[in-house]
């Protein structure tokens, strides 16, 4: 059933409880980099790196959850980020950040998009464009439904992956033991065991940081804010922050029990090796669908919001469109997004770790500004915004000496740098007048 007005459309028809917000953010947050990047983090920084990967989500998540009700309170007639930007920044600084969210959202859609191309491959075993198409073609018809359609399908959604991601290990654990899978390790990976990594606090602040700056400028998150009872905003963040820590732990677990008694060619092939493993039909089907629904909700909630932020808080600028001229226009947004996603993810297959490290800058220098946009109670000076191109373009530019990591530091401190510059020379010259 269609949306009936605009409004409808992005917000739905209820406002959500504690349990219904929580099952929201959770849709949005479970991601494909949540199940590829487990196995990734896991060889590279051990377990320490699953579990620093698990408490990044959770705390920024959380962060971001105690300032809700700020927003809330200071914001309350809005629906989108987009609105929220439009109030606060004015000109030509409003449009930079406009089109930097648009990069991080197409960002966020070729990085789950990606995903899903690897995992069918490896679950499926069909060619990618085939599990693609499928994929797309349910994604676009959940964008289009709006924000009611997407809450009517996100608790299938939920129910689908923590049903995996319990059912598997115990099953596995119960079959083989504890031991046997301790012994495994030892034997073939010793080095995932190992509790101390010199680059493991380095890497964890690092992930916070990129994990702070996406939820910070997320359009679909915002949307929830607006869609969640104001009393019952900070509480549901703070829930689905603890609740989604345990998801990474489990999908590192599952990756233990696919490599304990071997070894692995690379961190794709893991995957594969999982699914000889799952001798259960059932087991098998559950963990695909748990894969499907984590890209699907994030791919859905993305291809909705973005779609929105397109229309509503660009496009509608310049045109005079009717609220159901704006509908359609999203509709043909939906379908442009997911047929380009699909042509793209079905020809290309960089490395995702890469792909999240390579906008890890932006999301790092554009916290200053957003924080500002957030707490500022005065006009925002014009250029502030230009502050994180700055650091972007010195983050940047220190790759050539730096690795991501250090760089995406070198962003954030830049830019938060020039923005308190910024901010002091603003309060000079008000007090002056």
């Amino acid at each position: 059933m269609k949306p009936r007005t605009y409004r409808e459309y992005i917000q739905g028809t209820i406002t959500f409880g504690v349990a219904y917000g929580v099952v929201s953010l959770l849709a949005r947050w479970v991601t494909g980099n949540t199940i590829l990047s487990s196995p990734e983090t896991l060889v590279k920084y051990g377990l320490l790196g699953g579990i620093g990967y698990a408490m990044m989500g959770a705390t920024a998540l959380f962060l971001f959850g105690w300032i809700t009700p700020y927003i809330r309170e200071r914001f309350p007639n809005y629906m989108t980020l987009g609105d929220v930007l439009k109030e606060r920044l004015r000109g030509r600084s409003y449009w930079f950040v406009m089109w930097v969210l648009l990069l991080t959202s197409l960002d966020s859609l070729l990085i789950q998009a990606l995903g899903a191309g690897v995992l069918f491959h490896f679950l499926l075993k069909t060619p990618i464009y085939v599990g693609l198409l499928v994929f797309f073609l349910y994604c676009f018809l959940l964008s289009i439904g709006g924000m009611k359609q997407i809450h009517r399908f996100e608790g299938i959604h939920i129910s689908f992956i923590f049903a995996a991601i319990i059912l598997i290990p115990v099953y596995f654990f119960i079959q083989k033991g504890i031991f046997p899978v301790y012994d495994g390790l030892l034997l073939y990976h010793p080095y995932l065991l190992f509790l101390k990594h010199n680059e493991i606090t380095l890497f964890i602040l690092t992930a916070f940081l990129i994990g702070f700056g996406q939820v910070l400028i997320d359009r679909a998150t915002w949307q929830r804010i607006y869609i969640i009872e104001k009393s019952k905003v900070r509480t549901s963040f703070m829930m689905a922050g603890i609740i989604w820590a345990t998801i990474p732990l489990a999908f590192t677990a599952i990756v233990l029990i696919a490599v304990y008694g071997q070894g692995f060619e690379n961190i794709y092939s893991i995957l594969s090796q999982l699914v000889e493993k799952i001798d259960s039909l059932f087991l098998l089907l559950l963990f695909i669908g748990c894969c499907f629904s984590a890209i699907a909700s994030t791919v859905g909630a993305e291809l909705h919001a973005t779609s929105i932020m397109v229309i509503r808080n660009m496009l509608s600028h310049k045109f005079d469109w009717s609220e159901d001229q704006q509908l359609k226009k999203t509709y043909l947004v939906s379908g442009v997004l997911s047929l380009s996603l699909l042509l793209i993810s079905s020809i290309l297959s960089p490395s995702l770790m890469e792909l999240i490290f390579f906008f890890a800058q932006v999301y790092a220098a554009i916290i200053p500004t957003m924080l500002v946009v957030i707490f500022y109670k005065r006009t925002i000076p014009v250029l502030l915004p230009y502050c994180s191109l700055i650091g972007l373009g010195v983050g940047l530019l220190s790759l050539l000496n730096y690795n991501s990591i250090q760089s995406t530091w070198i962003s954030f401190f830049v830019s938060s740098g020039l923005v308190v510059i910024s901010l002091v020379v603003n309060e000079i010259r008000i007090h002056r007048k």
